[in-house]
């Protein structure tokens, strides 16, 4: 087949799963900027259908995602409400993900913070004590692309997530382990933010090496405490930028 005929082919159709999802991310994304208020009328299935151009079964399942997450609650001769924030799952990527694309709000950020506070210290912690050889060979992996970007003066943002992500993994906890998709969301927003108050362009490879090195030591609490100062410094910055008083 000649180029000009490859050119000129048709580009197939979406499938439903397609479809689904790009239904998913408009109306979860307008919903939580409030284009579609808690109390206000949500539209109904017939008007999704003609607004996206999609069959009953399409908007149905992605109506039922959207429920799944807790933007939506469906109710019999009531219809479909939308749900105030207190309902949502802030633990799905989805949903923390277009709440960060919304007027930014370092709370936010304060709260997730706060959270990593409380896991990936122990999550550094359990990998001292079990990661294996691939897990430990990923933790070096991204401390080496970390101090690579330093290097070539380019953004190491991928490369620090990837050393978080690597410790929760290295945890061998399978809830921990849960909690990387989340990481990677909020990361991606966070660590430009506290870079930005420090006044650098990326995490310092240094300090993240410290952890990396307790780990891989086998020392346990080194890897705690390590992994505590890293989140600690952020979350002092998130404070001192949002006005609120030191946490212990």
């Amino acid at each position: 087949m000649d180029v000009a005929t490859k050119a000129t082919r048709p580009t197939p159709p979406d499938d439903g799963r397609n479809l689904t999802g790009r239904i998913v991310e408009d109306l979860g994304r307008s919903i939580v900027t409030e284009t579609f208020r808690p109390g206000v009328a949500f539209p109904t299935e017939a008007e999704l259908c003609l607004r996206y151009q999609a069959s009953r079964p399409v908007v149905r399942e992605a109506v039922k995602m959207l429920t799944a997450k807790g933007l939506l609650l469906a109710r019999k001769r009531a219809g479909t409400v939308v749900q105030p924030e207190d309902s949502w799952n802030l633990f799905d990527p989805d949903v923390l993900s277009w709440m960060l694309q919304r007027d930014f709000s370092i709370d936010l950020l304060i709260d997730f913070t706060e959270i990593r506070m409380s896991i990936e210290p122990r999550a550094a912690t359990l990998a001292a004590h079990s990661a294996d050889g691939p897990q430990r060979r990923a933790i070096l992996e991204a401390i080496d692309r970390m101090v690579e970007a330093e290097h070539a003066d380019t953004d190491a943002l991928d490369a620090d997530i990837a050393f978080h992500i690597a410790v929760l993994n290295a945890s061998n906890n399978r809830f921990m382990r849960q909690f990387t998709d989340l990481i990677e969301t909020t990361l991606r927003y966070s660590i430009r933010r506290t870079n930005e108050y420090k006044g650098v362009s990326r995490a310092s490879a240094r300090d993240h090496k410290k952890v990396a090195d307790a780990i891989i030591g086998g020392n346990a609490d080194g890897a705690a405490t390590t992994m505590r100062d890293l989140i600690q410094g952020a979350l002092e910055l998130l404070l001192a930028a949002g006005r609120h008083p030191p946490r212990p």
